[in-house]
């Protein structure tokens, strides 16, 4: 299984954070996760296929977003919360709010 590049805590840039979530479909993952907690990739219906899916949780992964945990065949799915939340307190919870109002 290829190497899930994943940023260190210190190396999340808000630029970054905020490019990966200038995307509706990104947005509905992330609201699915906060929901849902950890699920496996493959279960996450966003309505798009699954190359558009993997390239959507690769740029949530690699932007510091997400985690990825492969177990097996399969990938876990999950928000980095608590690096997210140090490096910009209350950042993620605004977020949600303000898609949840969508």
């Amino acid at each position: 299984m290829a190497d899930l590049h994943e940023p260190p805590r210190d190396e999340i840039t808000l630029p970054a954070v905020m490019a990966a979530l200038a995307d509706p479909v990104r947005v509905a993952i992330l609201r699915t996760l906060a929901e849902d907690g950890e699920v496996v990739c493959g279960t996450l219906d966003v309505g798009v296929s699954k190359a558009t899916r993997s390239h959507h949780l690769r740029v949530l992964r690699e932007a510091g977003v997400t985690r990825t945990r492969p177990e097996g065949t399969r990938r876990h799915v999950s928000i980095r919360r608590d690096d997210l939340d140090a490096r910009f307190p209350g950042l993620l919870d605004a977020l949600l709010a303000a898609a949840a109002q969508r």
